[in-house]
């Protein structure tokens, strides 16, 4: 999974233009987040593994849609939160 979320951070890094000031650690914790948001989104879209719960990882496709998703999220945050400093 730690692979896995290398790498699905890493891809949503360089498809999401701008920057983003993180470092190998901030780009695990992106793909690893990713990993359970592409895991609730097939959870919410397809209905399967209802045993597994809304709580699941995802495969390399779902993580990095999570991690753009939650990459932009990341960036609306941060920057509001800077905007009103």
């Amino acid at each position: 999974m730690i692979i896995v979320a290398l790498i699905a951070g890493f891809i949503a890094r360089a498809v999401v233009p701008g920057r983003d000031p993180m470092g190998l650690g901030g780009t695990l914790l992106l793909g690893v987040v990713g990993s359970f948001i592409g895991g609730f989104l097939g959870f919410l879209l397809f209905g399967r593994d209802f045993e597994d719960g809304a709580a699941q990882t995802s495969g390399i496709i779902g993580s990095i849609i999570g991690a753009v998703i939650a990459l932009l999220i990341y960036r609306q945050v941060r920057g509001n939160s800077h905007a009103r400093i």
